[in-house]
């Protein structure tokens, strides 16, 4: 099953670390120029999957996390933040809804404790079951301007041209609008006995193998926050430029008291931003603004044009266009495509 797709990536040059993730295909540069230009297929199964089955489902989900899954059909699905009480971030999700249940994709360092923390919030009389199904499914990303190009090749063509989150079952795949990145593309959710077959598929199709060390270049430089590092309970998700994950007119959620003030009063102080540098810096530095201190650094990658981070600057600081230093380290703060944010 999984071992079959993962002897298959193996023969294709992959490098796995020590949870069995393919780091690299060895074609790192080419990966990285198909994921802009053309079609790459990234391996996301190591990202957590949670299966979530009742006749409260939808109500449950509703009350648990940010966006407003009330006004979602079957066959639609959309990006959502859980929070703590308090509004601090615990994972950016994206759920996928059927006839039957929804099916929430999760970052991979927080489904076990997701899973975990929801299940406190099922009461005796709520119609809800959570269900691990995360070692039985894989979870490929198509990523790139010619994706749709593929998908069509594939008799896949069904799902193109709908919107972000739509979904659809062709042929016990399911393929969804979106790579995960703010990059054209579609996801895959396929059972663990086809995921071999499917990659192969893909792969002979056109799709250039990226393995996750690319990943990380991408969703630094595209600005997608990540648990342990943009999200933790330090920052509240308009804090983390995730406005379009947040319904303010839903009503009542864990964390809304908090996010609604904030957005009201436009109490957001600190906000999460790209960093071009003009050399490397340590993850955690403090960001300066001359003798201030006005923010932190929360992740670097080295690309193909220098190095780029992210990281929070305090709102008085400024925004896009502000000069700060990093310790030795000079860099500039600019927009990042994956974010909105409060005005």
């Amino acid at each position: 099953m999984i071992q079959q797709l993962q002897d298959i990536q193996a023969s294709s040059g992959a490098t796995f670390d020590v949870s069995h993730i393919p780091v690299s295909f060895g074609n790192d540069s080419e990966a990285l120029e198909a994921a802009k230009n053309g079609v790459a297929i990234c391996d996301r199964t190591h990202w957590g999957i949670i299966k979530v089955t009742g006749g409260d489902r939808i109500r449950f989900l509703h009350n648990q996390s940010t966006n407003n899954f009330e006004r979602l059909k079957p066959g639609e699905g959309c990006d959502t933040v859980f929070v703590t009480s308090t509004a601090r971030t615990i994972d950016l999700a994206t759920a996928y809804l059927t006839d039957d249940w929804v099916l929430l994709i999760t970052s991979p360092n927080r489904y076990k404790y997701l899973l975990e923390w929801l299940d406190r919030y099922i009461f005796f009389a709520d119609k809800v079951e959570l269900i691990d199904i995360t070692q039985k499914t894989a979870i490929f990303s198509l990523i790139g301007s010619k994706s749709s190009d593929l998908v069509s090749k594939r008799g896949l063509e069904a799902i193109i041209g709908q919107p972000l989150g739509n979904h659809l079952l062709i042929d016990d795949v399911r393929i969804a609008v979106g790579s995960g990145l703010a990059i054209p593309g579609y996801t895959l959710i396929v059972s663990a006995e086809n995921a071999a077959k499917v990659w192969q598929m893909l792969v002979e199709a056109g799709a250039v193998p990226m393995g996750d060390l690319v990943w990380e270049q991408l969703r630094i430089q595209q600005g997608r926050p990540f648990p342990d590092k943009e999200l933790t309970e330090d920052y509240n998700p308009l804090e983390a430029g995730l406005l379009q994950t947040i319904s303010f007119d839903k009503g009542c959620y864990i964390g809304q008291e908090t996010i609604a003030r904030l957005n009201t009063y436009k109490g957001v102080k600190q906000s999460l931003w790209g960093i071009n540098l003009d050399a490397i810096a340590e993850v955690g530095s403090v960001i300066m603004v001359g003798e201030e201190k006005v923010g932190k650094l929360t992740s670097i990658v080295e690309s193909d044009r220098g190095y780029f981070g992210l990281g929070y600057i305090r709102t008085k600081a400024g925004g896009a266009g502000l000069k700060v230093q990093i310790g030795e380290t000079i860099g500039e703060v600019v927009e990042v495509p994956f974010l909105s944010r409060a005005q």
